[in-house]
């Protein structure tokens, strides 16, 4: 017997249990969490879509503000409906908290092999080190070769499952029919005894819930007027938990746990018949045996449930209203750019076309304005008066430089040569030469 020390391989065994068992429960609670909110999400735009069109018709004391306000929130809630959808899908449509929770009970299943029928092998270690390998590769291989899992860092073997008071289950020692029975068969008994009950109840709530907002469907629908319109609330809340049923699957869950309480209360009730003598190690083996079966049936029952509940979601269907709205918001932009350089384009044409049109109409009545004073009296006493005053400034400028009397005995006797290309040179040196000087730098 194995009373004092902790054997390795059951610190091992057990940290891998918690472990795995951690993973399960956490990432359950997220998965419903999620798939929650995505029905809340998917309630509450059907009545944002019953208040936009009501508003503010049917009640006027409202502000005009309020529309706008519930306009953006009517396009808000599929959307974030559609994201949660996605994430959910992309992260949990593999359903690795079930790989999980089938590594925990299949690690708990051989624990108690170890500790029961075993307790007596001198191979049990080396059985149980082969199994716990076994059993991490399929979790791996189950979970896409994607193991990423938080360590246990809590005491073992953690709770609830095991309280750490003196008469409870220390988790390492060896077991004897009794202890098994207690720790082990009536434990699970008891827990499945009041699970059942709960999840029975919620069953009937959930189903009294879809009874009455059908009923109040059906009422509004009868009386008609301006009630008619809330019809489509009440179908989706009845679709909300229609869907949060199957989501649960509480029928089968209640169908399982009733399963295994038949199961276990008739193992129970043999081992409670045997007489001291006749609980020998063969009846130990054959109770041990029969539970863990039972225990672990219900573990695959449950997966398969679960399994099943995944396929037949919709969250496949939610998630492309995400991915809908993208493309199409993509495209609104692409046609809004192309309508914008249209505009731009046909806007800077027409406006080059005005401003072109004009610049040519004021040019031309510059140019006729300018025609107009151009032969107008006065611009051309003042073009005459102009011309006589250059004429008359080169007549001093010549006298200045003693050039008027020069260029007149010039131009008397040179009146009969033609300066041309045939003109003798000495003619034109001598021209030249008598031409007066004016002091000025030539080049």
């Amino acid at each position: 017997m194995e009373t004092e020390t902790k054997p390795p391989i059951l610190e091992v065994a057990w940290r891998k249990f918690a472990q795995y068992d951690d993973v399960s429960v956490i990432r359950t609670a997220a998965y419903t969490n999620l798939r929650k909110w995505i029905i809340i999400f998917g309630m509450l735009t059907t009545l944002l879509s019953i208040l936009t069109v009501i508003y503010p018709e049917n009640y006027s004391f409202l502000p005009q503000w309020g529309k706008v306000v519930l306009k953006y929130l009517l396009v808000a809630s599929p959307l974030i409906a559609s994201l949660l959808a996605a994430y959910t899908n992309e992260f949990y449509s593999a359903g690795d908290w079930l790989v999980a929770r089938a590594g925990a009970e299949e690690i708990l299943k051989d624990i108690y092999t170890y500790r029961t029928i075993l307790k007596n092998n001198d191979k049990r270690r080396e059985w149980l080190e082969k199994r716990l390998v076994k059993t991490q590769r399929s979790i791996y291989r189950g979970m896409n070769g994607e193991l990423v899992i938080e360590p246990f860092k809590g005491s073992v073997p953690p709770a609830p499952r095991f309280t750490g008071t003196p008469t409870s289950d220390n988790g390492f020692t060896d077991l004897s029919g009794e202890e098994y029975f207690k720790y082990r068969l009536e434990n699970e008994l008891n827990w499945h005894t009041k699970k059942v009950k709960v999840k029975q109840k919620e069953r009937t709530r959930i189903q009294l819930f879809i009874y009455i907002s059908g009923a109040i469907g059906a009422l509004l629908a009868a009386i008609g007027d301006g009630l008619a319109i809330w019809v489509a609330l009440t179908a989706s809340i009845t679709s909300a938990f229609f869907g949060w049923q199957q989501l649960k699957n509480l029928e089968l869950v209640v169908r399982n746990y009733s399963k295994v309480i038949l199961e276990l209360s008739i193992i129970s009730d043999h081992w409670k018949n045997l007489e001291a003598e006749e609980r020998t190690q063969s009846e130990v083996n054959r109770m041990v045996r029969s539970t863990e079966e039972v225990l672990w049936s219900r573990n695959v029952e449950y997966i398969k449930a679960m399994q099943e509940a995944l396929r037949d979601s919709s969250l496949d269907e939610e998630a492309k209203l995400i991915n809908n709205v993208i493309q199409e918001q993509r495209e609104a932009d692409a046609r809004f750019r192309q309508t914008l350089n249209d505009s731009i384009t046909a806007q800077t044409r027409e406006t080059l076309d005005e401003v072109t049109e004009s610049l040519s109409e004021k040019f031309e009545d510059m140019l006729g304005e300018l025609a107009k004073e151009a032969s107008s009296d006065i611009v051309q006493a003042e073009l005459a008066a102009m011309r006589e005053a250059i004429q008359e400034f080169g007549e001093r400028l010549a006298k200045r430089f003693g050039l008027s009397n020069s260029l007149e005995e010039i131009k008397e006797e040179y009146k009969d040569v033609e300066v041309s290309g045939n003109t003798p040179r000495a003619v034109l040196n001598d021209l030249l030469s008598r031409y007066p000087k004016t002091g000025e730098v030539k080049g």
